[in-house]
C-alpha cells in the first residue's frame, strides 16, 4: 500500500478507537527524511486530534497495534518502517516514564510535527516550552510541504 494510503487507512482506524472520537485531521504533509537517507523517498506526515479518556499505556498499544495491522516490526530502534503512530500530548500531562513520556520528547525539534499540530490545535502549548507557534518558528526549514 502506498505510505499516503497507509495513514489515511490509519487515520480511519483512529476514529474507531473505543472511548475515543476523532474531532479533527491535519493536511497530510510530506517530508524529506531526517537524517537524509541516501534514496529514501518522503515521509507522510499528519496529525490526528482526539477527544476521550483513556490511559496512555492503553492509547500506546492501541496505536502499536494499528501499526501492526500495516507491517510495523520493532526489530532496532529507528528501523525503518511501515507506520509510525506517536502520542504527542495528552492534555499537557507530564511524564518521564514509563512509555509513553509525554509529551513527546522530540516533537519541538520537527517542524514535520509542528506544522500539521497546529493545523489540528492553533492554540497548544508544550507544557513546559510554551507555544507551538513559537516553537516551530524557531526551528530551521526540514524540507516539509502539504499535500493536497
Amino acid at each position: 500500500m502506498p505510505p499516503l494510503e497507509t495513514c489515511r487507512a490509519a487515520a480511519a482506524l483512529l476514529a474507531e478507537l473505543p472511548g475515543l472520537r476523532l474531532l479533527a485531521l491535519s493536511r497530510w504533509w510530506e517530508t524529506a527524511p531526517l537524517p537524509p537517507l541516501p534514496d529514501a523517498p518522503p515521509y507522510i506526515n499528519g496529525v490526528a486530534l482526539l477527544e476521550g479518556t483513556i490511559a496512555p499505556e492503553a492509547l500506546l498499544g492501541a496505536l502499536q497495534g494499528i501499526e501492526a495491522r500495516f507491517g510495523r516490526r520493532r526489530s532496532v530502534p529507528n528501523a525503518p518502517r511501515s507506520l509510525d503512530l506517536d502520542i504527542l500530548d495528552m492534555g499537557g500531562l507530564l511524564r518521564e516514564a514509563p512509555d509513553p513520556v509525554l509529551p513527546h520528547p522530540r516533537l519541538q525539534e520537527r517542524r514535520f510535527v509542528l506544522e500539521p499540530l497546529l493545523e489540528v490545535a492553533p492554540a497548544w502549548r508544550h507544557p513546559r516550552l510554551g507555544p507551538a507557534a513559537r516553537l516551530l518558528a524557531a526551528l530551521p526549514p526540514q524540507g516539509t510541504r502539504p499535500l493536497g
